[in-house]
Order: structure tokens, then C-alpha cells, then sequence
């Protein structure tokens, strides 16, 4: 059996302030016509549909577009929701939309009970786990603590139980939204960090054949049968290296991952990050071939010089951000406050805080987990008002 692997489509979503509502129509030709050339048997898509909970209505009106030409070629799809998602929005009418073949997986409750498709080899079980936010769901998982984890280890228990109660032979497919130890991250994807930790080890997935997973925006292997699709488009320059794909996956008659190919998907514009002092920027021959991407240009002039981004939209019309970065010495004084703070966590930046104001005093173990606690409390308390709705 043939699946096409999507995730992290992002509807809606600009980049720096650019549409990208024609770049996602073009994407999702592109995926109707590779269903169509490759004879996909299946699309998953692996959550985050929307890049918001209430998304704009032109978005709202591509989705059902895709929707429908899904359903018009009489290709199962199973789609399930991201953390970017509203689960209950996406997943109205759901039992209605899956008389036409079109399986939305937005509810907790449902995650044993698997879409099953068959081919000449038997059946293949699809099961959709929505993204899991832990203090939400654990009651109703019956997971033994609150975390990333411990949610996702109770969610596989319910789909290795349905599993297990299935004629021999057949094969298996989990379709989940999370942060799996050993991938790589962007700066585009919500930080969904829980008591500090929202990595959950590839071994949760354990017991099937092909795990579909989105969340992170890199096309990445994490094992021959546990892999990321990515999203199809940029949404940031920390994914200008990216090459963006679809997973196309053959699965053989004993669960086997026969194949797997990378389908490239459409490029809007280019993306390009450059740096260096401005003047060199405006010279340098080299950097020609960038003059039609979309640049982020960091300038390490030690003294701000005038009118930078005029002089370089000049020469690099595309140009949407522009970062200072002056070149100092390490014993510099004027040192950024960003460069301190890159690559830091929230809790690592309060903890620091703290530290600060006491002297030099960090955080002892039960402060430690009060702070976690509240950042843990803001984001549930905005993730509930978002159920509640």
C-alpha cells in the first residue's frame, strides 16, 4: 500500500509579513496531482492543518477546496490536529466528512479506534493521535504522571491493545504530532515544552509498522519506519537550508517500509541569510545569485550606518529582515542582550533572573519546579479557554 506523507501545512500563515496563501494553493495542487501520478492508495497529514485556532476565512476556503478534490479522487485521507490547531473546530462535521473518505482524528477519545483500509495483502490499521497537550488529557489517557511522555505512552497502550485484537498480519500505521528525541527543530514550531522537557524518545512508538509524524518542520528520519514529513513551505530563515518535501512511503505485505521517497514540493522564492557589514553586502559579486530571494540580512557594522534597509532592497528587493549584530570584543560592554539570550529556554532566562536579583543565588529544587509549574499553568490555561470555546 501507497501513503503520502504531509504535515504542517500552516494555512493562513505569512512570512514576514508576505502571503503565502497562493504558495499553499500551489502546494496543494502539487499534492493532488502527485496523488493522482503516484497512485497514492492514502494521504495522512499529520496535523497542524491551520497555523491558528481561529484561522482566516480564506484559509478556512483552501482547506475545503483540498478537501473536496481529496474526496473526489477517492483517496482516503486521514488527517489529524496539531498543537496550532483547534481540535474541536477542526474535527466539526468530522463523522459526516467521512462518508466521503476523509478521516479527521481531532478527539483523544478516539485514538483506538483506527481507520482500517485493505489492499490484497489484508488490512492496515491507521490510528490518528491528535496532539496531546499533557495536563488536558491525563485524566482521561489514565496516564500514570503528567508529560509529553507519559501521554503518548498511554495513547500507544490503547492503540497496541486495539492492535493486538486485530486479525494476525496486519499492519499498522500511527499518525501523531509531538517532539521525538533525535529530531531536529526550526525556529517556526510552537515551543510545546512541558516541566522543561517535550522530547519524548522514538521507543514510545514501539509495535508498528510506520509512525507519520509532524510537529517539526524538517523533513527527517528519525528510523526507517519513524519519520517527519515537514512542512511544505518556509514559515522562518532558520529553515532556509531545508529542502521541502512529502514522504511518499510503499509498505510491503508483512509491514516492511519498502520504500520511501522525498517528493519535492513547490518553492515560492528562495530564502537566503546573509551577513557581513553593509557596504561589503552591496558589493560582493558573489552574492548576485540572491537577488530574487526573500533575504534576512544580519549587518555587523560596528556603527549603524544610514538608511540600511533602503540601500539594500537596492540591490536584494526581496529583503524582509534585517538584524544588527556589530562586531565587538569579547570583553565589550555594548555586547547584544539578544546574543545572551539566543538559544535560551524561558525557564532558563527567569531562573537567570532570579539568580540576578539574589546576588547570584540560583533556584533550588522546589523553586525550581514552581517555576516550571507556572509557565506549565499559562500555557494549559490558554490551551483550556481554547477547548472551552
Amino acid at each position: 500500500m501507497r501513503f503520502l506523507h504531509t504535515s504542517d501545512w500552516h494555512l493562513g500563515r505569512s512570512f514576514h509579513r508576505v502571503g503565502l496563501l497562493d504558495a499553499q494553493a500551489a502546494f496543494l495542487d502539487h499534492l493532488v496531482a502527485t496523488v493522482h501520478a503516484r497512485e497514492v492508495d492514502a494521504v495522512l497529514v499529520a496535523g497542524d492543518v491551520y497555523d491558528r485556532a481561529v484561522p482566516p476565512l480564506p484559509a478556512v476556503a483552501l482547506f475545503d477546496s483540498a478537501l473536496h478534490r481529496l474526496a473526489e479522487a477517492g483517496v482516503p485521507t486521514v488527517m489529524i490536529s496539531g498543537n496550532h490547531d483547534s481540535a474541536r473546530r477542526l474535527g466539526v462535521g468530522a463523522r459526516l466528512i467521512e462518508r466521503a473518505g476523509i478521516h479527521l482524528r481531532t478527539d483523544p477519545a478516539g485514538i483506538g479506534s483506527p481507520v482500517v483500509l485493505r489492499d490484497a495483502h489484508g488490512d492496515v490499521a491507521l490510528y490518528g493521535l491528535p496532539y496531546l497537550e499533557p495536563a488536558l488529557v491525563r485524566a482521561a489517557l489514565g496516564a500514570e504522571r503528567t508529560g509529553h511522555e507519559a501521554v503518548l505512552t498511554a495513547a500507544m497502550d490503547r492503540v497496541r491493545a486495539d492492535l493486538a485484537g486485530r486479525p494476525a498480519g496486519t499492519r499498522s500505521i500511527v499518525l501523531a504530532h509531538a517532539f521525538v528525541a533525535g529530531g531536529a527543530a526550526s525556529d517556526s514550531e510552537r515551543d510545546i515544552t512541558v516541566g522543561g522537557v517535550s522530547a519524548v524518545p522514538a521507543a514510545v512508538f514501539d509495535g508498528v509498522d510506520y509512525v507519520a509524524l509532524g510537529h517539526l518542520h524538517g523533513s527527517q528520519t528519525l528510523t526507517p519506519r519513524v519519520r517527519y514529513s515537514g512542512s511544505p513551505l518556509a514559515y522562518s530563515f532558520s529553515e532556509a537550508d531545508h529542502r521541502k518535501t512529502m514522504w511518499l512511503i510503499d509498505l510491503g505485505a508483512d509491514g516492511a517500509v519498502e520504500a520511501a521517497e522525498r517528493v519535492d514540493c513547490p518553492v515560492p522564492r528562495p530564502l537566503a541569510r546573509l551577513r557581513g557589514r553593509l557596504e561589503d553586502l552591496l558589493a560582493d559579486a558573489a552574492l548576485a545569485r540572491h537577488e530574487d530571494s526573500w533575504v534576512e540580512a544580519t549587518l555587523t557594522d560596528p556603527v549603524r550606518p544610514a538608511e540600511p534597509m533602503a540601500r539594500l532592497t537596492a540591490r536584494f528587493p526581496h529583503t524582509l529582515n534585517l538584524v544588527f549584530d556589530p562586531e565587538r570584543t569579547a570583553g565589550d560592554p555594548h555586547a547584544s542582550y539578544a546574543g545572551r539570550l539566543r538559544d535560551r529556554t524561558d525557564q532558563q532566562i527567569a531562573e537567570d533572573f532570579v539568580a540576578h536579583v539574589r546576588g547570584g543565588a540560583g533556584l533550588d529544587g522546589a523553586e525550581r519546579a514552581i517555576l516550571y509549574g507556572a509557565f506549565d499553568d499559562v500555557r494549559v490555561d490558554a490551551a483550556g479557554r481554547e477547548v472551552g470555546r
